[in-house]
């Protein structure tokens, strides 16, 4: 009996000790996969705040921190100021959560006395922006932080942002896909725990005599900066400064406590004039369809303003609008 208990042992040890090695081999494949410039992380973040604003009928908005393989730390899904009393919040277009719900935007300008516009240039001409964004936005102008999002997740809102300024401006703008699973990109929806939800911005800025002097296309500039959830890290690639995850699997699923992100390092100087966005890629357009926004007041309540029929602006993102959920926007507006 001894020495069968003995053999039994040792045939248990080397089992536990061959699945070890088997472990680490699967992770090491997994791992050497990628071969772009991104830190990258696997499963679910540590929550630090679950939820940094309520909102009947809205989700859960959390924060956290994801530690990538090479031992860095990042916020997720974005370091973001909607807690920073500083950074000023925009206005409210349409917002079911603070129940301000105009008509149209007319109305919404009306409602106005003027002490939100952020003023750059003394003697500057007052700029008004109308922004729909999926899920959430901060605007600079000129490195000037002239506007946050009032919802970070849901309900769905649209905002105005109002600042005095001389053109030629630069419009730079942080768009962030909320998640309700911190840090794998995702959310519970259509039945499933893991449903990679799309994001989305268009925007439109008109000057002091109601013209619009610019208005979100592919002209303008894009990059992403945190793109999940990954099931395979085979599937993302890079391309120059194009970070690229079109062959990706975005299906929905129960279990996705194991899928992969991929982090990038923002630039310091990312919302300055000055900042080099050359090398950056186009933005990519999307339809109004694939959005989503038909059923949204917060969007088709101010189609004369977002599909104006002389000037349509288009919904903008980066390559991924599904997978990428930290994107940065720049635009110059000229003279």
């Amino acid at each position: 009996m001894k020495t069968n208990y003995t053999l039994a042992v040792i045939a248990l040890l080397f089992l536990t000790m061959v699945s070890c090695n088997n472990s680490k081999t699967v992770a090491q494949n997994n791992t050497t996969k990628y071969n772009g410039t991104a830190a990258v992380s696997q499963g679910p973040a540590t929550v630090i705040t679950q939820n940094i604003y309520d909102c009947d009928r809205g989700r859960e908005a959390p924060i956290g921190t994801s530690t990538a393989m090479d031992g860095s730390i990042w916020t997720v899904p974005s370091e973001v100021n909607f807690t920073n009393n500083s950074f000023p919040f925009a206005s409210d277009l349409y917002n079911p959560c603070t129940y301000v719900e105009h008509k149209s935007a007319e109305d919404a300008i009306a409602a106005l006395d003027g002490k939100e516009i952020i003023e750059i240039d003394a003697d500057g001409e007052v700029i008004t922006a109308f922004v729909f964004a999926d899920n959430y936005f901060e605007m600079y102008i000129n490195g000037v932080p002239v506007g946050k999002d009032n919802v970070p997740f849901t309900q769905f809102n649209s905002n105005i942002v109002r600042f005095k300024v001389q053109r030629p401006f630069t419009i730079a703008m942080k768009l962030v896909d909320w998640e309700e699973n911190s840090g794998l990109g995702s959310e519970s929806n259509r039945g499933k725990a893991f449903h990679a939800g799309d994001g989305g911005m268009v925007a439109v800025f008109k000057d002091a005599k109601n013209n619009i002097i610019a208005s979100t296309n592919s002209n303008w500039k894009a990059q992403t900066f945190y793109t999940a959830p990954l099931k395979d890290l085979s599937c993302a690639s890079e391309n120059g400064t194009l970070r690229l995850s079109e062959n990706c699997d975005t299906e929905d699923s129960d279990d996705g406590t194991s899928y992969y992100a991929l982090h990038w390092k923002l630039p310091s100087d990312w919302s300055i004039e000055g900042f080099d966005d050359s090398k950056w890629p186009s933005a990519t357009e999307y339809t109004n369809a694939a959005i989503g926004v038909d059923n949204k007041p917060a969007y088709t309540n101010f189609i004369d303003v977002f599909d104006n029929s002389v000037n349509d602006a288009k919904f903008i993102w980066s390559t991924n609008v599904i997978l990428d959920n930290e994107v940065i926007v720049r635009y110059t507006v000229s003279k």
